[in-house]
């Protein structure tokens, strides 16, 4: 399967951080059947560095709400400032506050809770293209 910007969806390397088991296989399974067959997920944001350190993923999945001492914005800022990694937050937060303080930290995409796989190809072929 390509993708619209012409990259193979196996080669893309891909890494979902979301502690809730049930949504974490639903974005897999989604991405799966798309076509994308390097994921890998994470729970928490301590595995989520780690992981993004080893795998060097071309984009992340970011839930904001995370089990552990570390919520996926503070994640996401590390990710992106140590490794150069875009992400997206896919998650049920629409406070205003909340999602200032992710906006914040640059993210290529921001996907409200519940999605659609439309959702998830229109954040990897936009953030795709960014980097």
């Amino acid at each position: 399967m390509r993708d619209v910007i012409g990259t193979n969806n196996g080669e893309i390397r891909l890494l979902v951080v979301e502690d809730d088991g049930i949504i974490a296989f639903d974005i897999v399974t989604r991405l799966g059947e798309l076509g994308y067959a390097d994921v890998a997920v994470a729970a928490t944001g301590a595995d989520a560095i780690r992981q993004a350190e080893q795998m060097r993923p071309h984009l992340v999945f970011m839930d904001i709400t995370l089990k552990g001492d570390m919520d996926g914005i503070e994640a996401a800022e590390v990710i992106r400032d140590r490794f150069g990694i875009p992400v997206v937050y896919v998650t049920a937060h629409s406070d205003p506050s909340v999602r200032g303080r992710a906006m914040a930290t640059s993210p290529v995409g921001y996907v409200l809770k519940p999605f659609t796989t439309g959702d998830l190809i229109c954040a990897i072929r936009c953030a795709l293209r960014s980097v």
